[in-house]
Formats: structure tokens, C-alpha cells, sequence
């Protein structure tokens, strides 16, 4: 399996209204690295898996939205509390309907798994992947 992965980040706040978050209960701020790893399993006439600039870009352009966001206040949050797993399955979903329009470039039919990791920190990390 080939994959190509690119990289951007998001600062946002939010709370975790629950026990078991502890003091993350009450609003705080979050700076994510976000990871988003593309798989084909060839490569096309040109030796690509994945453009890496349009991968790039449509990570960017996933994530816009959600940087500088209170995502207590965001629609599509309601109702949900937004651990870094749930916060990368809301980009895997992105990501897929990118994949489906076609907006990575003409071998976008080729990729058949996404994983994407929000890194909180230099020791802790969670992720989403699956298959298309």
C-alpha cells in the first residue's frame, strides 16, 4: 500500500462537559497537528499516489472552518463532546466526501483508505482511519 501524508494544525477551544474529563470540563484551548494520510494501492503512470499539493490544499481547506472555533458553538458539534477522536472522524468524513468529489485530482478514485491523527501534544495523539 502506498500513502502520501500531509500536515497543517487547528487552534480551537471547546469544553468537555463530562466527569471523566477532569478540569477539561471547563473551557480551554486546544492547538491540534493534524495528520492526514491518503492510500492507494498502486501508483499512477506519472509514480503518484497521492498529488501532495492538492492533498495540501484540501486538507487546508477541511480545516478552515474549524481553526480559531469555539467548537462548543458549531452546528455540526451540537450535542456531541469533542474529544480528538470525534473531532478526527469529523475530518475523515471530510476528507472522504473530498475523495468522492474528485477534488484531489483525477487519481482520486485510486485512494481507498484515509487515517487522520490529531496530535494534543508531543506525547499524545488520537486518529480515525478507514477504508473508502
Amino acid at each position: 500500500m502506498f500513502a502520501v501524508e500531509v500536515r497543517d494544525h487547528i487552534m480551537i477551544a471547546h469544553s468537555l462537559p463530562r466527569p471523566v474529563f477532569g478540569p477539561a470540563q471547563g473551557m480551554h484551548g486546544a492547538t491540534f497537528v493534524v495528520d492526514a494520510a491518503f492510500f492507494t494501492r498502486d501508483v499512477d503512470e506519472d509514480g503518484l499516489a497521492v498529488d501532495i499539493g492538492a492533498a495540501s490544499t484540501v486538507l487546508t481547506e477541511t480545516l478552515k472552518p474549524l481553526n480559531y472555533q469555539n467548537l462548543d458553538e458549531i452546528a455540526v458539534f451540537k450535542g456531541k463532546v469533542t474529544t480528538t477522536e470525534v473531532i478526527a472522524k469529523y475530518i475523515f468524513d471530510q476528507l472522504a466526501q473530498a475523495v468522492a468529489d474528485k477534488r484531489l485530482g483525477p487519481g482520486s478514485h485510486r485512494i481507498c483508505k484515509l487515517k487522520i491523527t490529531l496530535h494534543e501534544s508531543h506525547a499524545a495523539r488520537g486518529w480515525y482511519e478507514a477504508d473508502l
